[in-house]
């Protein structure tokens, strides 16, 4: 299994919407809204690379409201 963290930027005031559509996307554990230089964090639990890729590339990004997504991938 690969674990990975999506750092969300979104507009202003979208931060709640993005939320619950975020966590509705298959594979995403969970999204919390955080203080700081980002506005979501969603943890995600996939088979591989390729599927984060899919997540944050294909289905975050695509949604109206994000304005830039970064992306870890867990070591341990």
């Amino acid at each position: 299994m690969v674990t990975a963290f999506i750092m969300i930027k979104a507009n202003t005031g979208e931060a709640d919407r993005l939320k619950d559509t975020i966590e509705a996307i298959d594979g995403v554990q969970s999204a919390h809204i955080v203080a700081g230089d980002v506005d979501l964090i969603a943890k995600t639990q996939v088979e591989s690379p390729a599927a984060v890729k899919e997540i944050a590339a294909t289905h975050i990004q695509a949604i109206e409201g994000v304005e830039d997504t970064q992306t870890y991938i867990a070591m341990d």
